[in-house]
């Protein structure tokens, strides 16, 4: 029975991350489908496209998948998905700014605010906590890209406003404007990019404590569990005892 019960309980991870990769391949197709629809379906001239094909590429979407993303674009029977942005409050006042495609925005809207009232938070109104962040052109590099001294050169001489390199890799920030212009300079010498989008990037940030920080994560994860929001941004930090506790 324990090698029975053991079956089942990897049959139920295994379930449970093919559940969650197929969502993230549902929101990318979504973000694949309207960059194609707002502008050309060839990422060579679309940099909003180019952006979504490399967030894919990172999640090691199918080539099949990209390909039949894009060709929706161009369908008659598709949905229609617009952009909406949402802003509000997680517990301690911590700042988020919600980025979601959606056929229904009362329905997006209503369900957010529900998981924000569960989680301690409050959803409010447009630009309420915006001021908190700088819309930015962030590009990232996995570590293997090359040293600090070698990313921050190139950052340098592509146009990049800042550098932060750490463990996890190289992040490299430009104006918004600008993405597509340093994300061509930084393949030359650099080769192609993990990420490059537009993102939310914050001017300051709020500490956490060990009591808010179980339910931020826990409305984190509700809010990108969400099927319409795309990404979340959020200017929290962690202590490293928080961040020991929340692992335990």
């Amino acid at each position: 029975m324990a090698g029975h019960s053991q079956f089942k309980n990897i049959m139920h991870k295994k379930g449970a991350r093919d559940a969650k990769r197929a969502k993230i391949f549902t929101k990318l197709a979504r973000e694949i489908t309207v960059a194609a629809k707002l502008g050309q379906p060839d990422p060579a001239y679309n940099a909003r496209l180019r952006s979504a094909i490399a967030d894919a590429k990172a999640e090691s979407m199918p080539r099949d998948n990209i390909e039949r993303a894009i060709k929706k674009a161009s369908g008659v029977d598709q949905e229609n998905y617009e952009e909406a942005r949402y802003e509000g409050y997680g517990p301690g006042k911590v700042s988020l700014i919600i980025e979601a495609l959606t056929n229904n925005r009362n329905r997006t809207a209503s369900e957010l605010r529900i998981a924000f009232n569960k989680h301690e938070g409050t959803l409010g109104e447009t630009n309420s906590v915006a001021y908190n962040f700088q819309r930015v052109g962030a590009i990232h590099y996995n570590p293997a890209a090359g040293s600090n001294d070698k990313v921050m050169e190139a950052a340098i001489d592509a146009g990049a406003d800042d550098v932060i390199s750490g463990p996890d890799g190289h992040d490299i920030y430009c104006a918004p404007d600008a993405l597509h212009a340093v994300q061509k300079a930084l393949e030359g010498s650099l080769g192609e990019a993990a990420t490059a989008r537009l993102d939310w990037r914050p001017t300051m940030t709020v500490n956490v404590s060990a009591d808010k920080a179980e339910t931020l994560m826990n409305l984190l994860n509700v809010l990108e569990d969400n099927d319409d929001v795309q990404r979340v941004a959020a200017n929290y930090e962690m202590s490293d005892e928080v961040m020991a506790h929340l692992n335990v």
